[in-house]
């Protein structure tokens, strides 16, 4: 009776399931399921009230955090460098080797301009943009231009996909014709050969370019939001994202004349042309981490109780409930 009455004390199973005088060893809680289930909804409840308090002190704080989150900024950055890559580099290169040739120098010069370029790493951008000759021409063709060209809208749409994103809209809210893909690779490209003379201040130098240069770049952002979101959200509450945008670019900017010549030149060096591509899009996957955390950033800001009375923002983004609430 005294082990049977030992087992039924020290035994893990309940009375129902453990027979008495049932000699079994007791087992481990950390070895039942129940308990680990029971921690587990402990736990996630405690962090659902921990998310739900920082939410009514930090408002800002956490929905920047939930934003950042939803719009997946490393997922949607990787992917727009990846496009930016392996679409619209080529399409650069074609633009210049069939543009005239007063482009062709522009073109290299706005290139040199942005990332600082001297030695190695300047000769291989003024040998990529250098005239097509006729076997080239005749090679590529018209169709493969326009083929070209067309497959470059797919940074337009992975851009589009961010702004979405960092607006909370569905697709059907944000539907654009795709004109309006084709005007944004135009448009930057115009913007991209402009650089040149831009970082120069237009011959005054860089005092003045610097500032015209974050203007424009304000410009274009606020334009971008505007166009890839079809006019589903109004002028006023996308400016917050265009200046934070701007900002982190001309930021990256002026950190590329510092690294990137020497990064370039040194992969050249080491790796050949290979070195060149792995470094360069590294940096391409930064600036678009800046441009997805610049945008989705603006969104929230805008949302605010201070700047949604300034800008008309709706409380709530398009594409959540009036109510206001955020996800947990």
């Amino acid at each position: 009776m005294s082990d049977g009455g030992t087992g039924a004390e020290s035994g893990s199973d309940p009375p129902s399931n453990r027979p008495e005088g049932d000699p079994r060893p007791r087992t481990p809680a950390l070895l039942r399921a129940s308990w680990w289930r029971d921690r587990t909804q402990q736990l996630t409840a405690w962090l659902h009230a921990v998310h739900a308090s920082l939410e009514s002190r930090f408002p800002v704080i956490t929905g920047l955090v939930d934003r950042l989150v939803s719009v997946n900024i490393f997922d949607s950055a990787t992917r727009i460098a990846a496009q930016c890559f392996l679409t619209a580099v080529p399409l650069l290169f074609v633009f210049g080797a069939y543009a005239p040739e007063a482009v062709q120098e522009q073109v290299t010069t706005s290139v040199s301009s942005v990332f600082g370029l001297t030695g190695d790493s300047k000769a291989q951008v003024e040998q990529a943009f250098a005239p097509a000759s006729d076997d080239l021409r005749q090679a590529t063709g018209l169709v493969g231009v326009l083929m070209v060209l067309l497959s470059a809208t797919a940074v337009s749409r992975a851009v589009q996909r961010l702004c979405r994103r960092a607006w909370v809209l569905s697709r059907t809210e944000s539907k654009v014709a795709p004109w309006r893909w084709l005007a944004w690779i135009v448009l930057w490209l115009g913007a991209l050969i402009l650089q040149g003379l831009l970082h120069n201040g237009f011959g005054r130098g860089a005092e003045l370019g610097a500032p015209v240069i974050l203007v424009i770049q304000v410009v274009m952002w606020w334009w971008t939001q505007h166009l890839l979101l079809g006019g589903a959200v109004r002028w006023p509450p996308l400016l917050p994202g265009a200046v934070i945008t701007a900002l982190a670019v001309s930021a990256l900017s002026v950190t590329a004349h510092f690294y990137m010549p020497r990064a370039l030149n040194r992969a050249l060096a080491g790796y050949g042309p290979a070195g060149s591509v792995f470094v360069l899009l590294s940096w391409l996957i930064v600036v678009c981490v800046a441009v997805a955390v610049g945008l989705s950033v603006g969104a929230v800001l805008s949302q605010e109780p201070f700047l949604r009375r300034r800008l008309g923002t709706p409380k709530s983004p398009p594409g959540v409930p009036e109510d206001g609430d955020r996800k947990s």
